[in-house]
């Protein structure tokens, strides 16, 4: 007691200023030392998620350059089979009319060379008339002479050849997957 005395009222308050300050002191110093924890902490859940977020950036642009080259790789191949079924239509098209008008002008040549006695080289012997050599019902074959049932037959071909297209250009999957 004798110290408080010596020290009087100031002192006193002095001392315990000092104290309290010394005690704020510390309690900072635990403050800054927490709160630069969670900074180091929030600092490190930054850097991760900007390294996902780098990743996920980095995910999305490789899949997007490979759905582009797979887009491309679908075309080309849609492109193949289309080509592919046009020149087969074409040639078969091609084809099945050189048969027709093949067929229409033997049947013409021998309409003629059976309405024309002498064309075969017999003697002068009636024939039946045209219309009678012809049969009423037969084979389509067997009426092509007639100029407009070539022109119809032709357009049948087209028609049946066109369908053939349609259905083969529809059967080519668009969606990636292998033509059906």
């Amino acid at each position: 007691m004798m110290l408080l005395r010596l020290l009087g009222p100031k002192g006193v308050a002095g001392i315990a200023v000092a104290l309290c300050l010394s005690l704020l002191l510390l309690l900072q110093k635990a403050e800054t030392r927490r709160f630069r924890a969670l900074s180091d902490a929030n600092a490190q859940r930054h850097r991760a998620e900007q390294a996902a977020h780098a990743g996920t950036v980095a995910n999305y642009r490789a899949a997007a350059a490979a759905a582009r080259a797979a887009d491309k790789a679908n075309a080309a191949r849609i492109a193949t089979e289309q080509r592919a079924i046009n020149e087969r239509t074409s040639h078969d098209f091609e084809a099945r009319l050189a048969a027709a008008r093949a067929r229409a002008d033997r049947l013409r040549r021998e309409g003629q060379g059976a309405a024309d006695p002498r064309a075969r080289g017999d003697a002068a012997m009636p024939s039946l008339p045209a219309t009678a050599a012809i049969p009423a019902q037969g084979p389509v074959e067997n009426r092509l002479p007639h100029p407009d049932a070539l022109i119809a037959t032709e357009q049948a071909i087209q028609l049946d050849e066109l369908i053939k297209w349609v259905r083969a250009q529809h059967a080519v999957r668009v969606d990636g997957g292998p033509g059906g």
